[in-house]
């Protein structure tokens, strides 16, 4: 694997992130998730930054992925990993998850969770060989055209 780079969007009072980062996650989120339910401006992505670590990835200076780690809500923090199809299979969205479970635990996690459109096989498949094997729901957002599965680490 090319060296990986993590950078994390920090919006906290007295710090603030470049704004290529908030594009770059922008970025890779909206062409991950295609639905318009999920469709995130990037005033949507500096309120998620203020109460989700969202993190974006390169290869070098070259855009990969984007994470998300939603805190503990009832003991349950979700983890996302992202990874832009051209850039699959050499080992990001493992790299992105392992960090993105790290801190989920750190952040007082007793279960790990994430979320996958049904429609996105491959990344099924990757949540599955990471061990997210109990279904916990499917829906369906208002406007969507596809169901959300949501799986727990076993």
């Amino acid at each position: 694997m090319t060296d990986l780079r993590i950078e994390t969007l920090t919006l906290r009072r007295g710090t603030r992130s470049d704004d290529a980062l908030i594009v770059d996650w922008q970025h890779v989120h909206n062409t991950i998730v295609p639905v318009d339910s999920a469709y995130l401006s990037l005033d949507d992505v500096r309120e998620r930054a203020g109460r989700n670590v969202l993190e974006v990835a390169y290869a070098g200076d070259v855009l990969v992925g984007c994470s998300t780690v939603r805190a503990p809500r009832d003991g349950v923090a979700t983890v996302i990993s992202r990874v832009l199809p051209e850039h699959r299979g050499r080992g990001f969205g493992r790299a992105l998850y392992e960090r993105g479970l790290g801190k989920a635990r750190a952040l007082g996690a007793e279960y790990i969770e994430t979320v996958v459109l049904a429609s996105n096989t491959a990344g099924l498949r990757f949540a599955e060989r990471a061990g997210f094997t109990v279904e916990v729901d499917r829906y369906r957002l208002d406007g969507d055209t596809v169901d959300w599965v949501e799986l727990r680490l076993a």
